[in-house]
């Protein structure tokens, strides 16, 4: 008897604690990562699980979409009305979602955050890209600086990094004409668009694509200046000969093997670079100014956002602002690769380097203007595409810096028409 009333007993008490679990997690939020690794989605769930204990009412789902296929599976999810409560929201997806209202607008929780006054002025300014509102709160940066090998640049006589554009050409010169060496690890293949683009831009002084009666800017005179920059650089020996055809890997490899002594990339090359190169033996510094004494070097990100359609703003917000406080944005930046979101980041150990330091003075520097590519026009993938061989053709001495920017801007001005039109 007293067994049985063990076990009644036993069987009771359990029932009420799974029902007391049950009661505790009543509210279920979904979240969508969309740039998904194992090392992000590892990091991800230890965020997640911070966020849980400290609100023991809510239980998040995690749905990890395949970079390649995610677009089309949150579409699909969207239309078919199984919405998620917050997403990873890459930039060049933030104006179709804030376009057709899908999404809540954050600045009012930033306002009220413990955390929003230490926010960079770039955080703030990216997030509010799509009609000015804060439809994202970015997690971090894919921006573009100049890495440098200092050993090659000592050994050519250059003293200093480039500052200016005319410096960055000379360095590049006396770097070649060491044996076997060359200044600049060109990218001539597929995704070199964004050299074009910030040089051409830092040449004109001005990162505007379009002018206000809706014409390229890529074939103005100071443009044009900029895409015979990257040609001469090419043409004089000031790159190597097969860099016409190298993509990523190839320009990461050219630095870190000592071919080259300028690499121009996002804080992701570093990975690579940093386990193939002293720390001592190279740095980052910020994009070289043009004639206006500014650069425009492009940038990327991606962020959280919270869909309007949640059923648990409050609690769907405050795992935004989880995932974006100082400490939860450093361990997250840390592993993805990208410059953090707050002020102050570059004191942490991992960011204290010469290699982060180019990278964090540009986001905190007024020289230094983020270009952010026009990816809201419908053929802006074609246009990068057929770009690769259109500047490899200019390259090789078969067109003229002109007649490139002129091809360049007819495109970018039909596209950037039809869609003024389509609003």
């Amino acid at each position: 008897m007293k067994n049985l009333f063990r076990t009644v007993a036993t069987s009771a008490i359990l029932a009420a604690t799974l029902s007391a679990g049950a009661a505790l997690a009543e509210t279920k939020l979904k979240l969508v990562e969309v740039i998904t690794s194992p090392a992000r989605t590892e990091t991800l769930n230890a965020l997640v699980s911070e966020y849980e204990a400290n609100n023991p009412g809510v239980d998040v789902e995690i749905v990890s979409l395949p970079w390649g296929e995610a677009f089309e599976k949150l579409s699909t999810m969207v239309a078919g009305g199984e919405i998620p409560d917050v997403v990873e929201m890459p930039d060049s997806w933030l104006a179709l979602y804030a376009g057709n209202d899908l999404l809540l607008d954050l600045d009012a929780s930033i306002a009220s955050w413990e955390h929003g006054g230490t926010l960079a002025q770039k955080t703030l300014d990216m997030g509010r890209l799509a009609g000015g509102k804060a439809y994202t709160l970015p997690y971090g940066f894919y921006l573009r600086a100049m890495f440098y090998n200092k050993k090659l640049l000592a050994e050519a006589g250059v003293e200093n990094p480039p500052h200016t554009m005319a410096e960055f050409m000379d360095a590049s010169a006396k770097v070649s004409a060491l044996p076997g060496k060359s200044g600049y690890c060109l990218r001539g293949g597929g995704g070199g668009l964004n050299g074009w683009i910030m040089y051409a831009a830092t040449m004109n002084g001005s990162n505007e694509f379009f002018t206000e009666d809706g014409k390229s800017r890529l074939n103005e005179k100071g443009s044009i200046e900029g895409i015979q920059f990257l040609m001469d650089m090419y043409q004089k020996g000031y790159a190597p000969k097969d860099s016409v055809n190298w993509g990523f890997n190839e320009i990461v490899a050219g630095f870190y093997s000592g071919t080259c002594a300028f690499l121009d990339q996002d804080p992701d090359a570093l990975i690579s670079v940093a386990e193939r190169m002293d720390a001592a033996d190279f740095a980052v510094t910020p994009m070289p100014v043009g004639p206006s004494g500014k650069a425009f070097p492009t940038i990327g990100f991606a962020g959280w956002s919270v869909f309007k359609s949640t059923e648990h703003q409050d609690e769907a917000v405050a795992l935004v602002q989880h995932l974006s406080s100082p400490t939860s944005n450093l361990a997250w930046t840390k592993r993805v690769g990208v410059i953090p979101i707050h002020k102050g980041a570059e004191q942490d150990s991992h960011f204290a380097t010469a290699q982060f330091k180019g990278w964090f003075d540009t986001l905190n520097g007024d020289d230094y203007i983020p270009t952010i590519m026009p990816i809201y026009l419908k053929n802006f993938g074609v246009f990068k595409e057929l770009a690769i061989a259109s500047s490899q053709e200019a390259l090789l001495g078969s067109r003229t810096a002109e007649d490139l920017a002129n091809e360049w801007a007819d495109f970018l001005t039909k596209e950037y028409q039809d869609w003024k039109n389509a609003q």
